[in-house]
């Protein structure tokens, strides 16, 4: 188990949903749900009320209308039995209720709502929180508020409970934590570089000889673009993300799209001294926004150079497109488009593929320094696919090559923009 927490919070410092939920069973919440249960055939449920010592039901077995509130609602007797649970606590948490219920932080919520008294008359009692992991069957963090509900009698107290599944949350929490930590630490080395560079040239500039003065410029230089190259692969993914939910409408001819992508690396190639192939099937269109596909493409071109080549020995990549087999399990439905870049270089180990379009995660394996990127070039081209409903697959061994295939539904079933 892990670490939990426990609070009784004062009636006057519930969180508004909280509230919201509770307070309606005190005014508004409770018309309500008499109404609705009047249009139901008889025999009609006692409701309960409400009164100067607070809020009770008329009779021990009577049941509250929960299926009207909001949430994974339960009521449990006083001693932690489900009595009523709603639809969305049955969806949500199914066979898991009564796992949740025996933990040690529910059992102690659940102690401290029956042993809670209202602050004032017209009061409720107080809600008690409580947070949690559950580790079984899957890990999950769970949050709870109960209230107990008085009644004459010790025995024939109840107690409400609404359930939050907060793993999501917690995920992305610790998704953003992580990011701020490895961008200020991706942002911190160049700055220090700088930073080095630039006082060893206030100190001992007039005596430095040109060369030295030189070889120190020329490492700023090459900081200082580092640097900006960061700034703006954040930039890119900030904006790819701002708009990730919106499906991309216009309609790409891929030859089109191949020949923008030529143009931009056919001079690099030309440069470095390797081979670019192009195999096109005809007549392939996709649903894409042409400026983040050419983007995809040139990002796993550039991972091809830079981590696939290797000295004394030829290198090729092939840029491809061509239609996606029926029946391919690798995707999520039949059809589609495949556009792939393969390489023959010196490949990478198969415990790398899964992390590959994690932010800032680098193959440094027989990379030099020099050539590492900054980390971000798969990260921008999965958001991009998942805009695109697309998917990426990675292949790769150890001498034998890389190949990336991008697979893009077909127009015709392509999802509408998502609201």
């Amino acid at each position: 188990m892990r670490a939990e927490s426990l609070a009784v919070l004062p009636h006057d410092g519930l969180p508004l949903w909280v509230g919201l939920t509770f307070a309606g069973l005190a005014v508004a919440g409770w018309g309500c749900a008499a109404l609705a249960f009047r249009r139901r055939s008889p025999p009609q449920p006692a409701i309960p009320e409400y009164s100067a010592s607070g809020l009770s039901l008329p009779l021990p077995d009577a049941p509250l209308p929960i299926e009207f509130f909001p949430g994974s609602v339960l009521l449990l007797d006083r001693l932690g039995a489900v009595l009523q649970a709603n639809e969305e606590a049955a969806m949500q948490f199914g066979d898991s209720v009564g796992a949740i219920l025996r933990h040690p932080a529910a059992r102690s919520a659940l102690s401290a709502a029956l042993r809670a008294e209202p602050e004032g008359a017209d009061d409720l009692p107080p809600v008690c929180s409580t947070t949690f992991t559950l580790d079984v069957p899957v890990p999950r963090t769970l949050h709870l508020s109960l209230r107990g509900i008085p009644a004459p009698q010790e025995r024939h107290k109840r107690v409400l409970v609404v359930m939050s599944d907060r793993s999501e949350a917690q995920v992305l929490d610790r998704m953003r934590l992580d990011f701020v930590a490895h961008a200020s630490h991706e942002l911190r080395t160049p700055l220090a570089s700088l930073s080095g560079f630039i006082d060893a040239l206030r100190t001992g500039g007039s005596t430095m000889d040109e060369g030295t003065r030189q070889q120190f410029l020329d490492i700023m230089g090459q900081q200082s673009a580092r640097l900006k190259r960061l700034i703006d692969r954040l930039l890119y993914l900030s904006r790819v993300q701002a708009h990730e939910h919106q499906r991309p409408r216009d309609v790409v001819d891929v030859a089109d799209l191949m020949a923008i992508v030529l143009g931009e690396v056919a001079p690099r190639f030309d440069e470095d001294g390797c081979k670019l192939n192009l195999a096109l099937e005809d007549d392939l269109i996709i649903k894409a926004d042409e400026d983040e596909m050419v983007q995809v493409l040139l990002n796993l071109i550039e991972n091809a150079l830079k981590y696939g080549r290797e000295r004394g020995r030829d290198f090729s990549v092939t840029l491809f497109a061509r239609r996606a087999p029926e029946r391919d399990d690798r995707w999520p439905e039949d059809g589609g488009i495949l556009l792939g870049v393969e390489d023959n270089g010196r490949g990478m180990e198969a415990h790398h593929l899964p992390r590959l379009t994690e932010r800032f995660y680098r193959v440094v394996d027989n990379v030099e320094p020099a050539q590492q990127g900054t980390g971000l070039g798969l990260s921008i081209v999965r958001h991009i696919l998942d805009r695109h409903g697309g998917r990426l697959r990675v292949a790769s061994a150890p001498g034998r090559g890389t190949t990336c295939l991008v697979w893009l539904p077909p127009v015709s079933v392509v999802q509408p923009e998502m609201v």
